[in-house]
């Protein structure tokens, strides 16, 4: 499995920006895809993450509101809107997938993205 994560970028507060992650391999349907961030000397965080089969979703109370996760099943796509960005939001974003269907521990996701940076200016 291979992920692939871009359209991170530089803005400004209130600005919106997505995300996208190509999968590249097998996706099963109890897997969940999620997104991780981690800021400059921090710990990589945890955003959100989204059961492949169900389409349940899970949002950190940080960013629930402002951030949308969505998925292209078909053209295994993973998506990231987010909405009303704050100078906070600013870190490399990460893209994981994790086959046993964890939800917000870092240690549950097996592959990984090679992250986007995300930069908002106030």
């Amino acid at each position: 499995v291979q992920l692939q994560a871009f359209g991170g970028g530089l803005v400004q507060a209130g600005d919106s920006l997505r995300l996208s992650c190509t999968i590249s391999g097998n996706v099963y349907s109890s897997s969940t895809m999620g997104w991780f961030r981690q800021a400059p000397g921090k710990e990589r965080d945890f955003v959100t993450t989204i059961r492949w089969g169900t389409g349940r979703t899970y949002y950190a109370d940080s960013v629930n509101g402002r951030f949308t996760i969505s998925k292209d099943r078909a053209e295994k796509v993973l998506y990231l809107q987010m909405n009303n960005l704050k100078p906070d939001d600013t870190a490399v974003y990460y893209c994981a997938m994790s086959r046993s269907g964890g939800l917000r521990l870092v240690a549950d996701y097996n592959y990984w993205g090679q992250g986007t940076q995300v930069t908002v200016s106030s």
